[in-house]
């Protein structure tokens, strides 16, 4: 009855990986939003260059501009095939959009994680003297 209690207690605090490393779920969550931002704000930038309203991307995308709207806000995470409609529509690369998302494979007894990194601040203008 105590191992039950356990184990019980053990699955409410973990999420079971398939290669059996745990990662706990309070801590997926915050890297999941993260992972979300980081490609809205990838999306974003991209969307600006071309140049584009998120009701013409969406059009272009086959998707509503509340989609856009929601990727954009980290809202919602992009599924493989609506990152390859956003990337076509704006006639770029797919790996565009997942700049500075990446996965940093787990060992035997520890999961992966995603990690998130910033761009290097642009360089600052000097005035002319």
């Amino acid at each position: 009855m105590i191992l039950t209690q356990m184990k019980a207690s053990v699955c409410k605090t973990t999420v079971c990986v398939e290669n059996g490393a745990r990662v706990r779920a309070a801590d997926r969550k915050p890297r999941a939003e993260e992972v979300a931002l980081k490609f809205g704000e990838n999306l974003r930038r991209c969307r600006r260059r071309a140049d584009l309203s998120q009701e013409e991307l969406g059009s272009r995308a086959s998707l509503h501009r509340t989609e856009i709207g929601l990727l954009e806000n980290g809202r919602r995470v992009a599924r493989v095939d609506t990152l390859v409609q956003l990337a076509g529509a704006m006639s770029i690369q797919p790996e565009e959009l997942l700049e500075g998302i990446h996965w940093n494979a787990g060992g035997d007894a520890t999961a992966g994680q995603f990690s998130i990194s910033r761009p290097p601040p642009p360089p600052r203008r000097r005035g002319h003297s």
